[in-house]
């Protein structure tokens, strides 16, 4: 099989493209200097040029708040052209096989915890990353409704928060969990006495390793259409990828500082914005058809730090 993955330099991208190839699958991939997927001559040129059997669409603009709210029409601009070109062009040029990764953040704001697939559209989204929500949610609609007209296989998984090696370490455009990790080790460089984090470190989060993900990946990429669809609907088709547990904000601080060797004080800037206070995925659809994590938060967070020692510590790194 020929798997064409969409954002293999990214975080998840990249381990879905190593996983492929371990089983033998020949993986194409661009470059964006090679392919900018905004561009829709581009795209469907590269399509109705190549020989795929599918697609993995793990391209996307990303960010954590401080990049949301301060680029929002980036955010929605570009995720909404990469996903409109990739899915038509796929479908254009025959391909019946397409995964598109999403995010937690299409969910409500308030939404009942943990939250299930069938929340989706319910009510108002988190306005620091609505644009890129928006966008996700399209992604979504653009999978089914290719489904319904033209008979496609276009499926969408919606990870949580994810981490790992490869992340994205930027001191200002990075998520959460790279940020923090970066911040306890130049304070610990520096022999800073105290560490300074955004919020009241009282909102919770998800984190799924990357390994996880991209093993659920193509776990629900393989799945046989029967499967699939006796576990889904034709308009709410998408299925959550969570670790099933979560950790408040100070408590995730807590175990970094462990890691890094960061013995100071940690303080909370209640001034700056917390985001949604609560983000736990229902992931009992997923777990019902046989797939579950393996990787534990705290032996994930030691190797995605050695992996940032060794990788990215020296320099800072560009946003995603």
């Amino acid at each position: 099989m020929r798997i064409f993955v969409a954002g293999h330099r990214g975080m998840v991208g990249g381990a879905i493209a190593r996983k492929l190839r371990e089983r033998g699958v020949e993986v194409v991939c661009r470059t964006h200097a090679e392919l900018d997927l905004t561009d829709q001559k581009a795209v469907r040129d590269f399509f109705a040029a190549e020989q795929l059997d599918g697609v993995v669409l793990a391209a996307a603009k990303v960010g954590g708040i401080h990049a949301n709210n301060t680029y929002p029409a980036e955010f929605i601009y570009e995720n909404l052209m990469i996903e409109c070109n990739v899915v038509h062009a796929a479908y254009s040029a025959g391909i019946q096989k397409l995964l598109f990764l999403g995010s937690s953040c299409i969910y409500p704001r308030e939404v009942a915890q943990p939250m299930r697939e069938d929340a989706l559209l319910t009510g108002i989204l988190e306005p620091t990353n609505e644009p890129y929500a928006i966008a996700k949610i399209a992604g979504i609609k653009l999978c089914e409704s290719y489904n319904r007209q033209y008979g496609t296989d276009y499926r969408s998984v919606m990870p949580t928060n994810l981490y790992g090696p490869g992340d994205n370490f930027h001191p200002t455009n990075s998520h959460v969990m790279p940020a923090l990790i970066r911040r306890f080790h130049e304070a610990v460089q520096a022999g800073a006495s105290q560490v300074a984090i955004w919020g009241t470190g009282t909102p919770r989060r998800e984190f799924l390793h990357v390994d996880d993900m991209a093993e659920a990946s193509l776990f629900v990429f393989d799945l046989d259409a029967d499967t699939y669809q006796a576990n889904t609907e034709a308009m709410l088709s998408h299925i959550n990828v969570g670790f099933g547990d979560d950790v408040s904000i100070a408590q995730l601080a807590a175990m970094i500082a462990e890691v890094t060797g960061y013995k100071g004080e940690i303080v909370f800037d209640a001034d700056k914005p917390d985001g949604t206070m609560r983000k736990l995925m229902d992931s009992g659809r997923l777990r019902a058809m046989g797939w579950k994590p393996r990787v534990e938060l705290a032996e994930g967070i030691r190797e995605t730090y050695a992996w940032y020692l060794e990788n990215g510590a020296a320099v800072p790194q560009p946003a995603a």
